[in-house]
């Protein structure tokens, strides 16, 4: 091919320019849920997101246990007693225990936990049903290459194809 790229090439170049405004997207609207969440708690507090997720797992799983959060998120127990110990600082989640395991301690979200969690499912709500309306100018067959695309994608990369370093 002389001077025009491949439609692989192009493929590649369009992905990566997804990629760097996806992620610049992300961050606009993760900065703004974050600052609407501070007003709408009326309270200062330091949010990532991350903790935010641990409070959306506890939220749908409740009572949930340290260790169960952890395997759901794939982080470290270690990560997620820390996080919940901030959480429990916050007055978002509540230590309890099960009447018949009185070993374990387990997590629930408290009336201001709920809150967050529940906009927190209405922010997912809101992009998926945008998402969803965007896919539908799309025909059927269009649609099942995409999907077979992403299906392969997330398998290459969890088999390793798609990386070009790996840690040792």
């Amino acid at each position: 091919m002389s001077g025009t790229k491949s439609l692989e090439g192009q493929i590649h170049e369009l992905y990566i320019q997804f990629l760097h405004l996806q992620e610049e997207q992300e961050k606009r609207e993760r900065d703004v849920f974050l600052a609407e969440l501070q007003q709408s708690i009326g309270k200062q507090a330091s949010f990532h997101l991350t903790d935010i997720h641990v409070l959306a797992c506890i939220g749908k799983h409740e009572p949930i246990n340290v260790t169960s959060i952890a395997e759901r998120m794939s982080l470290s127990k270690g990560s997620i007693s820390k996080i919940n110990a901030k959480l429990l600082k916050e007055g978002w989640i509540r230590r309890t225990q099960l009447s018949d395991n009185k070993k374990e301690i387990y997590f629930r979200l408290t009336p201001a936990g709920k809150k967050i969690f529940l906009r927190h499912e209405e922010l997912h709500e809101e992009a998926k049903a945008l998402y969803v309306s965007y896919l539908r100018r799309y025909p059927d067959d269009q649609l099942r290459f995409i999907k077979q695309l992403l299906v392969d994608g997330i398998s290459a990369i969890e088999g390793g194809q798609l990386h070009l370093r790996t840690m040792k």
